[in-house]
Parts: structure tokens; sequence; C-alpha cells
């Protein structure tokens, strides 16, 4: 079996999203650092394995992949059989309707209360307070959702633990140490769902993983 190779950095959202899929897996992998501060990531070498210039790239012998959504799915199935099952045939259809939701109606919210919350104070930039304003509504109205699902099941795919609870961890963990935190916290279902993934032995690996 090839090393599998991400080439990323693991401060990066996307490239946390395909490592702690592969950790969760027990795959032996190769993180490729990709220096986003120099613009590597703009550039050759790296500009043949994602011409769209985003991280990860994901290698797997002759293949290459990006998209870190595509990929986990890759791994999920392709390697169905080793370590943690991170996708439920017999509930498929559940399943996918909530990594839809991830991508589609979580992510986009996330992603600009993280934009504005961590990552602008961590480049010196002035946070919107208007913008945190509008997206915390949004995600009030979204986790509302979850609120119900998870109350339900303990997962939002059924009773184990999938890539539909897998691929929230990176934006949910970003958002946990911000004052956003009440949103999920005032949610009981949601509360209790947040600090179980959260808890998983795999996302500890992505975050020591910072500190290198």
């Amino acid at each position: 079996m090839a090393v599998l190779k991400v080439h990323g950095s693991p401060i990066s959202t996307a490239t946390q999203r395909v490592l702690v899929t592969i950790i969760e897996k027990g795959l032996e992998y190769e993180l490729l650092f990709v220096n986003l501060a120099e613009g590597e990531h703009k550039k050759e070498p790296f500009i043949s394995l994602n011409p769209f210039g985003q991280v990860p790239a994901f290698e797997d012998g002759d293949l290459k992949l990006f998209e870190s959504r595509a990929i986990t799915q890759y791994i999920a199935h392709d390697y169905a059989s080793s370590g943690t099952p991170l996708i439920s045939f017999e509930k498929m259809p559940v399943m996918v309707n909530w990594m839809e939701v991830e991508a589609h109606h979580f992510e986009p919210v996330a992603s600009a209360l993280g934009w504005e919350l961590v990552y602008k104070p961590m480049f010196g930039m002035t946070t919107d307070a208007a913008a945190v304003e509008e997206n915390e509504a949004k995600l009030a109205n979204v986790l509302d959702v979850y609120e119900k699902r998870l109350g339900q099941s303990k997962y939002l795919g059924g009773d184990e633990f999938t890539l539909a609870d897998l691929h929230h961890l990176p934006y949910l963990n970003c958002l946990m140490g911000t004052p956003t935190k009440k949103i999920f916290e005032s949610r009981p279902c949601v509360s209790a769902w947040s600090q179980d993934i959260l808890a998983r032995p795999s996302w500890a690996k992505v975050l020591d993983l910072q500190k290198h």
C-alpha cells in the first residue's frame, strides 16, 4: 500500500478535514507542508496538483485529488475496511443529506465567523462587528435545525460517527475558541454532539500537528 500524501498546512481547515479522516482510518501518510504565507499554493509545483491554488492536494499512488470533501469520501470508501467506518451504507441517504447540509448551510456562515473572529485578529485586521452579528444570527438558525436532528439521533447520520459529523470538526473547533461558542452551548443536543466529536483522539492528533 502506497503512503498517502497530503500537500497542505495543519492550520488550514480543509487540510485538517483530510488529516482527521486519514487518522480515523489508521492509514500511513506524509504531510508535505505548503507555506501559505509565502504563497506556495499559488505557484509550481503545487499548482500542478490543484489548479485552483488551494490546499490541500492529495496523492494515493497515481491518483491525484483536490477538494477536501472529495478526498475524505474517497478515503472513506476506498479504505472502508480500515479503522473507523466513516460511511453508513445502511443510512447512506441520510448521511449524504447531512454532508450536504454541512457544506451548504453550516460552513458558509461558520467560515465567515472564523474569518472575522479568528483569522482577522491573527493578521492584525479589524473585526467587522456587523458581519459577526449577521452571521451569528444565520448560524443560530442553522443550529436550530441541528438541535432538532440531534434530538432524534446521537450523530447527524444516525447512531454512528460518520463523515457527516467529521466534516464539521475544523470550523467547530475554530468557533469554540470565540464568543460564538455560546450559540452551540445554548442548544443541549448540539452542545453534547460538539463536545463528543471534538473529544475524538484523531482530532487531538490533528491539533498536535499545529505545534510542530
